[in-house]
């Protein structure tokens, strides 16, 4: 196990302290602490542009321990800059992973805090709810001037994340002429994602997230998908325009921040979970398949639940018994029924159009990292497109 010398705090705006030391780059960085279940997967994490403004801590014991590697990023820079971890390691013998951890982190300007009780994080998260923070390496801190700053730093609800993880120009990948062409709009798309809509056989225009109706419409797509994201989708108010001035005219499928804004077009509402859902494990009641998924999560908001689940939910019934026909809500759009719960919690988890080609879900089907359940989802957006 890899320890250092070098002084390393995490300063929660409860004022809760844990000590422990610094590894990767010094400094300090201020953002939201969340916490990722995963026993894998630490360096798909930390490239995930959902994860923008956040600071990670994993609940799994041991991080780097089998290296890092390029084809294991999710986008083309860390999004996350510092992370909190109980026992760290510095592998750099895995042929398929060959760079080392902490040099890795090093590399890329990430602090990093190791030999934190992060059970004990974990539950101050889950009871406190996930809160702003400061993790700060290489240096004695006075905890009551980093405390202050700690509290004046914003938090992400009322914040567009999505403008500064957005592609600055349109993009092209995938064979020219091949298969369906897809119009992809970047909120803070994962590089997996991609992978899988090439895997389909389709060709994809990535779009910046400010793009207007009949700049999407003019090239001509097949289909239409959202993307992931970071933070709170309400303030995303051009793309809810947008998805608004695109249903009923092409296909579209959204995932993560893409659900989340797909649901305020209909007209639905969202709200900030109280520390959110990140990890690899999470039970997903798919009620249009009747069968259970395991999938990968990793959002801190959420679709508020129609009353049918909300009345089931407070009642402490079985979630995995509902009617699907009784989760059916009106919209501006025609009925729109909720597909999916969260078993864990009752969260809502997917939606789908009854008169349009038009679906979402909450989670991330493209498991990078993560189960494979949830592939056919891919597989259901070409059929809609082919239709």
């Amino acid at each position: 196990m890899y320890r250092s010398d070098v002084p390393g705090y995490l300063v929660l705006e409860d004022g809760t302290v844990y000590q422990g030391f610094g590894f990767a780059a010094p400094g300090r960085v201020f953002g939201e602490i969340v916490f990722n279940t995963g026993m894998t997967g630490y360096q798909e994490v930390l490239t995930d542009p959902s994860y923008h403004g956040q600071m990670v801590t994993f609940t799994y014991p041991m991080i780097g321990n089998y290296g890092a590697a390029d084809h294991l990023l999710e986008s083309a820079e860390v999004r996350s800059r510092a992370l909190v971890v109980r026992e760290v390691k510095n592998t750099n013998y895995n042929r398929t992973c060959p760079e080392a951890w902490i040099e890795w982190l090093e590399q890329r300007a990430v602090v990093g805090v190791g030999g934190v009780d992060t059970r004990a994080l974990t539950r101050r998260i889950r009871d406190q709810g996930a809160m702003t923070a400061c993790v700060a390496a290489g240096e004695d801190l006075n905890v009551e001037e980093v405390l202050a700053e700690v509290r004046a730093f914003p938090g992400l609800s009322g914040r567009d994340l999505v403008r500064e993880v957005t592609c600055d120009e349109p993009y092209v990948v995938g064979a020219a002429g091949s298969g369906l062409h897809v119009v992809a709009f970047d909120f803070g798309m994962k590089r997996s994602i991609l992978r899988n809509l090439i895997e389909m056989g389709c060709r994809v225009t990535v779009v910046p997230a400010h793009w207007m109706p009949d700049q999407v419409l003019k090239l001509q797509p097949d289909g239409v998908f959202l993307s992931n994201g970071p933070g709170d989708p309400e303030p995303v108010t051009y793309a809810v325009e947008t998805i608004r001035g695109l249903l009923g005219r092409v296909p579209l499928f959204g995932i993560c921040l893409g659900h989340q804004l797909m649901a305020l077009a209909l007209g639905l509402s969202t709200y900030k979970l109280k520390f959110g859902h990140r990890g690899i494990n999470h039970p997903v009641k798919n009620y249009l398949r009747d069968a259970i998924e395991i999938t990968s999560q990793n959002h801190g908001f959420a679709v508020a639940a129609p009353a049918a689940v909300e009345e089931v939910r407070n009642g402490g019934a079985d979630l995995s018994g509902l009617d699907p026909a009784a989760m059916v809500v009106d919209s501006e759009f025609g009925p729109v029924q909720v597909s999916h719960l969260n078993l864990n919690d009752g969260t809502v988890e997917g939606l789908r159009l009854l008169d349009l080609p038009a679906f979402c879900v909450q989670y991330h089907p493209e498991a990078g990292p993560g189960p494979h359940d949830s592939l056919y989802l891919f597989r259901q957006f070409v059929a809609l497109m082919e239709a």
